[in-house]
């Protein structure tokens, strides 16, 4: 697992691939028409820690490439819920990482229902 280093005046600052999935993960959530997170697939040639996670991060110190896996609204239409997907995710990481976004793969699992929510009248 790499790891991206960003420097600071009193030492160094370690960013781990997982917590630049976890904020990949919660700003795609954030997204109307995507219903959930979907697991990626194994990775045969390099089993790793957390093959089963939702977002696959490639990154060195100058640029960060990730693999977004979801599972979408039935009713969504595709090509502008990626476009919404690509966007949140890459301001969020860039703010939140200091380090440049270079490409957002986005991959459609399933398309499924949402889950109805229930008004109570009062």
């Amino acid at each position: 697992m790499s790891e991206q280093t960003s420097r600071v005046t009193d030492g160094s600052c370690i960013i781990s691939e997982e917590v630049i999935a976890t904020i990949a993960s919660q700003a795609a959530m954030e997204v109307p028409g995507v219903v959930s997170m979907a697991q990626r697939p194994l990775n045969i040639r390099g089993v790793k820690g957390g093959a089963t996670r939702s977002v696959g991060v490639v990154s060195n110190p100058n640029e960060t490439v990730l693999d977004v896996y979801l599972n979408i609204a039935v009713t969504a239409h595709i090509p502008t819920l990626a476009e919404q997907v690509q966007q949140a995710v890459k301001s969020a990481v860039q703010s939140m990482t200091g380090s440049p976004v270079t490409k957002i793969n986005i991959h459609v699992v399933n398309a499924m229902e949402e889950p109805q929510t229930t008004e109570q009248e009062a």
